[in-house]
């Protein structure tokens, strides 16, 4: 019997990076799905093709694919490959997104339709070329969304809202799926480490937690019944529940 398929978005760093090495220590093969290839290209450190040779270090396979989740037809290729060469997928993780650092009034249309078309396009796009391929496993889908969604002091427009739409659309697919796939949101609510978010608001990042309450979260999501569907989760929450670990610091032991 074939090996469950994790498709991880934003996999080049951060909760990425560390959802896709954790998932295959838990047993699924992997693919990495981000803009960011080992070919200097890339702003920050880390590469999607970084990720995956961490995962094959766990033993599991792992693909590289350098999709802007923006592009519709590149994720419907994608979506085709992974049935050709998987012939399944059992995990959708939308976790790719972007929060442009200036107030949205006094920047550029160019970047708010950027954060639209990366935080809640980009999801679009995967479930619709994924979704029939998840329902032959009756599968699931997580969106990761942020606290961010119900903080309108956090003073990022575009963010705020896209993720809070992602949160609508995760309710309004999980009803047009029931029964054939579970579509759920995990709303990140603690200060959780990735570089992207140290790149555009520098500060002090000493005591952010190590993204491994992420994947605590998202591994027991992952174990859920299909009929767990429409639901949101906080890592608070979740933590309060005892399956996210107490709290950690940015590298965790």
């Amino acid at each position: 019997m074939s090996a469950p398929v994790a498709v991880v978005t934003g996999a080049s760093r951060g909760i990425g990076k560390r959802l896709s090495v954790d998932l295959a220590t838990e047993g699924y093969d992997i693919v990495c799905v981000a803009r960011s290839r080992r070919d200097g290209s890339a702003k920050l450190p880390g590469s999607v093709d970084e990720t995956a040779e961490l995962v094959r270090e766990t033993g599991r396979q792992a693909w590289a694919e350098g999709v802007d989740v923006r592009d519709e037809e590149a994720i419907a290729k994608l979506a085709g490959r992974i049935e050709h060469e998987f012939g399944r997928c059992d995990l959708l993780l939308n976790n790719a997104a972007v929060a442009p650092p200036r107030p949205a009034l006094e920047d550029s249309i160019k970047r708010w339709r950027l954060a639209v078309d990366v935080n809640l396009n980009g999801p679009f796009y995967t479930v619709y070329h994924l979704h029939a391929l998840l329902a032959k496993q009756q599968g699931q889908v997580i969106n990761i969304s942020s606290v961010a969604s119900v903080l309108p002091q956090f003073g990022r427009v575009s963010y705020m809202t896209t993720k809070r739409a992602l949160e609508a659309m995760t309710e309004a697919l999980a009803h047009d799926l029931r029964d054939k796939v579970s579509v759920n949101t995990l709303r990140i609510d603690l200060s959780v480490y990735s570089e992207g978010f140290e790149a555009t608001m520098p500060g002090d990042y000493s005591e952010y937690e190590d993204p491994v309450v992420v994947s605590d979260a998202v591994l027991w999501m992952a174990r859920q019944p299909l009929s767990h569907t429409a639901q949101l989760h906080t890592l608070t929450g979740l933590r309060q529940q005892g399956i996210v670990r107490p709290r950690t610091t940015r590298v965790s032991t």
